[in-house]
């Protein structure tokens, strides 16, 4: 395995550094076109073109659509049916994220001013809600808590589930996060029949979830239609170590970014250059007993890094300009550099608190925004399932002195209706 070995001090780093984090988010035009056909067939024939894809792509044998509903029975047995330590962990992490999530709750609320005049803000869940789950060979049951729990916590009164083909443990986490329904569909299919609404599928507030390229377009064509939580590219690790945490843990850490996908990025910055030497030496040897080594290989050589920088305080610059998804600090003291550190979708503080513990059942949802837009992005929560409504309760004498202000307001904008409409109750 070589992976490459950066210096902040050497000529060029800069220009290397921004080749090796720019992600080409450019979209893929075929890609692009075949979901828009996809989408439009969806909404012009509903069921009859949600069964044909779904027999095309996913090749389902089903006649129609509602056949490919799981009944809720089969959630409650798919978890009855797991491995009791299986089953224990799943239920356990539950907990976790719902106890953390609650914390995020938003409240209503109201103020009066002298006049009498009530002013506020009410707070109220999405209608409902779909999570895109994906299927095929992978299994991913962290990514149905991880999306309907906060869902829940706020209040949102129906959960509908796509995922094409769902496992045994994909249906046992809908059965522990409370999803209402679950439809074994996927793809832009899914998505289009969410957004929009079928016979058989109804239509939805928000989507949230990841996916494939096509499901990635596929959500932000019918943005506007529906929210959606973000378009995610791959995944992201970076580590800033002093040398106090074993090279192993540390490289480990990279691994587990690595193995996503071979545009996973996994960054290590440290002052240290015998630092360095240590985590190479241990990744050339974990590495071979690895079951995805392929995968991790690609992605390390293709966009991973070593960087030895001239302090701490550098690392921290690094990171704030890169803006990670995952932020490790594997230093004696993490607290001490938070203040310097602006941009992450989540740190990690210290040698025991690894991002896999994270991806799974600390707590804090592991659906964060990628490729840099930290920068004003946010983790999933329980306020993206909340939307907020003004309260304006103007009082006879409020309506005078407020009225006079509107409109002179309107005239200067030109706007005599509303100048009006604002004087008639001075």
């Amino acid at each position: 395995m070589r992976i490459r070995r950066l210096s902040t001090s050497e000529p060029g780093f800069e220009a290397k550094l921004a080749a090796l984090t720019r992600y080409g988010a450019a979209q893929d035009t075929g890609v692009e076109r075949v979901v828009r056909g996809i989408i439009a067939g969806v909404r012009r024939n509903g069921d009859v073109a949600v069964l044909a894809y779904a027999r095309r792509f996913d090749r389902v044998r089903a006649r129609s659509v509602a056949q490919l509903e799981v009944p809720r029975a089969r959630l409650r047995e798919a978890l009855a049916g797991l491995p009791k330590a299986q089953a224990a962990a799943l239920r356990a992490a539950a907990a976790r994220i719902r106890r953390f999530h609650e914390r995020q709750r938003s409240g209503s609320w109201t103020f009066s001013e002298r006049d009498g005049t009530r002013l506020g803000q009410i707070v109220s869940p999405m209608a409902r809600v779909g999570l895109y789950v994906p299927g095929g060979k992978a299994a991913y049951p962290s990514s149905v808590l991880m999306n309907a729990i906060p869902a829940r916590v706020a209040g949102v009164p129906e959960l509908v589930m796509v995922s094409p083909n769902p496992k045994p443990m994909v249906l046992a986490a809908a059965a522990v996060a409370g999803v209402d329904r679950v439809i074994a569909l996927g793809g832009a299919q899914a998505v289009a029949a969410l957004a929009y609404g079928t016979r058989s599928i109804p239509r939805v507030d928000k989507i949230v979830g990841p996916g494939n390229a096509y499901v990635a377009a596929a959500k932000r064509q019918v943005f506007g239609e529906v929210g959606i939580d973000m378009i995610a590219g791959p995944s992201e690790i970076l580590v800033i170590a002093d040398g106090s945490a074993p090279a192993d843990w540390v490289a480990m850490d990279l691994f587990s970014q690595a193995e996503h996908d071979r545009l996973a990025q996994s960054i290590l910055l440290c002052p240290g250059a015998a630092y360095l030497d240590a985590v190479e030496a241990s990744m050339r040897r974990l590495a071979v007993g690895m079951p995805r080594r392929a995968i991790i290989t690609a992605s390390l050589q293709g966009r991973g890094a070593l960087i030895q920088t001239r302090s701490l305080a550098e690392a921290c610059e690094i990171a704030n300009r890169i803006a990670p998804e995952h932020l490790e600090l594997a230093v004696a003291k993490p607290r001490a550099l938070l203040p310097r550190l602006r941009h992450a979708g989540a740190i990690f503080l210290g040698r025991w608190s690894s991002e896999a513990v994270g991806d799974y059942c600390a707590g804090p949802n592991h659906v964060l925004p990628t490729a840099g837009t930290t920068r004003f992005s946010s983790p999933l929560g329980v306020y993206d399932f909340e939307k907020r409504s003004s309260l304006i309760e103007v009082s006879r004498a409020g309506a005078r002195a407020l009225g006079r202000l509107a409109a002179t307001l309107a005239r200067g904008e030109g706007l005599e209706a509303h100048a009006r409409s604002a004087e008639y109750r001075r």
